[in-house]
């Protein structure tokens, strides 16, 4: 099995990360087409190189996030239309879809509350409350729409009953 993350997880994507989740206050604000062509560019770089070959080898492929999360904050939260980034979404990523998708299901408010003391505060977790809500409804709408290759896990939860929660549902499809 192989972990890997997105935005990143290849040289090429870990820079357009650095890119895309820059915090800077003296830069004008990055145009939303802008930063889903990055998030798009880093997708087609790390499916090329990462995802691809490890299916092609058999391996499972766990991976912080995909195509969901780029329909959730670039549709949802920056209003850019849907049907045009499933299209370019599938371009990026050679057709690939996942086969269980984990949505870690918390409140608004107490996820922003979660970022206090952390270390990295990047570009998108400073975004109004209203993005956020935009964003969490969009991934509420993809459950909904496919709701047989979600887990829904409460993230209000400890994490050890978290993580045991992810850990059934990933033997229950390996079986």
């Amino acid at each position: 099995m192989i972990q890997t993350r997105e935005p990143g997880g290849t040289p090429l994507g870990e820079t357009i990360r650095g890119l895309i989740l820059k915090v800077g206050a003296d830069e004008a604000p990055m145009a939303p087409k802008t930063e889903l062509f990055l998030y798009l560019a880093s997708r087609a770089q790390h499916v090329a190189e990462v995802i691809l070959p490890a299916l092609n080898k058999g391996q499972i492929v766990l991976c912080d996030r995909f195509s969901d999360a780029t329909l959730a904050y670039q549709g949802d939260g920056r209003g850019l239309p849907k049907e045009m980034i499933t299209e370019m979404t599938r371009f990026a990523s050679s057709g690939l879809e996942p086969d269980l998708t984990f949505f870690l299901n918390l409140d608004v408010k107490s996820g922003l509350a979660r970022l206090k003391g952390r270390d990295e505060i990047n570009r998108m977790d400073q975004e109004t409350l209203d993005f956020h809500e935009a964003v969490n409804e969009g991934y509420h709408g993809l459950v909904k729409a496919d709701p047989k290759r979600f887990a829904v896990i409460d993230a209000s939860d400890p994490i050890q009953a978290i993580a045991l929660k992810i850990q059934e549902r990933v033997d229950a499809v390996l079986r």
